[in-house]
């Protein structure tokens, strides 16, 4: 389902020009500690530059909620985000406008306008968690959908590897556990501290002390890598994490010309292209920077 870049205004938006008046300050370009964080930063950051823009990249600055504050703050112009997070940034985790693409978006939008803070256009990929099993195991059990896998629970086949936040927010663990009627026991979890997926899936694919399950996000790069099969979530038990480049209202007030270069940029970075693309940097051992320029030089040249 990759969404091409078409038409010749979409190429423009992505060819080297001036910037349309001289501002001497730099636009700062943010991301958080995580791959997707920094190659999504990168990607930003390189159209900005494409415009003719003086560009500073901070990169890889923190957890979720530094970032956010720098924003606010003003120290940042713009940084990648996710919609789902806006739940929590305003406490309506619970409202079901959080569990489908479009109401998501629509809400971060709406409820992120008040505080002077833009929306650009999202990428078609939700990089909420999930859960994926073992391959071998997955075909032999035949498990596809977290209904499968709420069988394979019951008839205690799964050890699982998992943050502690996952395991312990209602919005992770609990929220499929009551969507799909199962209850995983604690002595079939490894929690860990953090929040490391690379951790979690490498576990899973391996087998390392019995597990066979791992808390992942839908667009980690390792997934193919590893052989693990992701569970689909046909009742949507998890809040939407769609990518979009979050900006100051009055950042874009200077340059407008943003907007029309980074909305076809993210509209073609489905679920796939994203995982291709953290595997490039997760698994091949490449760069972040590197992979986003040559994504970005490829693009360029797409009819």
């Amino acid at each position: 389902m990759l969404v091409r870049l078409v038409g010749a205004a979409a190429l423009a938006s992505l060819r080297p020009r001036r910037a349309a008046a001289a501002d001497p300050r730099p636009l700062v370009v943010g991301s958080k500690g995580d791959t997707e964080g920094a190659l999504l930063g990168h990607l930003i950051a390189g159209v900005l530059e494409r415009l003719g823009l003086t560009v500073e990249r901070r990169l890889g600055l923190g957890p979720t909620l530094i970032v956010r504050a720098a924003l606010l703050a003003g120290e940042l112009d713009l940084y990648p985000e996710y919609t789902g997070n806006v739940a929590f940034f305003s406490g309506t985790e619970t409202d079901p406008a959080w569990k489908a693409g479009e109401t998501a978006y629509a809400t971060a939008r709406r409820l992120d306008a008040a505080r002077g803070l833009v929306w650009l256009g999202r990428a078609p990929a939700d990089n909420t968690w999930c859960i994926a099993v073992n391959g071998g195991l997955a075909r032999t059990e035949n498990l596809v959908s977290m209904a499968d896998f709420a069988r394979a629970v019951r008839a205690d086949r799964i050890r699982l590897a998992a943050s502690t936040e996952f395991v312990e927010s209602p919005a992770a663990l609990p929220a499929f556990e009551a969507a799909y009627d199962f209850r995983l026991p604690l002595d079939r979890i490894v929690s860990l501290p953090g929040g490391d997926t690379a951790v979690t899936a490498r576990a899973a694919a391996e087998g390392i002390s019995g597990i066979n399950a791992g808390m992942v996000y839908g667009t980690d790069g390792a997934l193919s890598a590893l052989d693990l099969a992701v569970m689909s979530d046909p009742k949507r038990a998890q809040i939407v994490y769609e990518p979009a480049p979050v900006i100051r209202a009055q950042t874009l007030e200077r340059h407008p010309e943003i907007r029309a270069a980074l909305d076809p940029l993210f509209a073609a970075l489905d679920a796939e292209t994203l995982r291709r693309l953290n595997a490039a940097v997760a698994v091949e051992g490449r760069t972040a920077e590197a992979v986003a320029a040559a994504w970005l030089a490829g693009r360029a040249g797409t009819p």
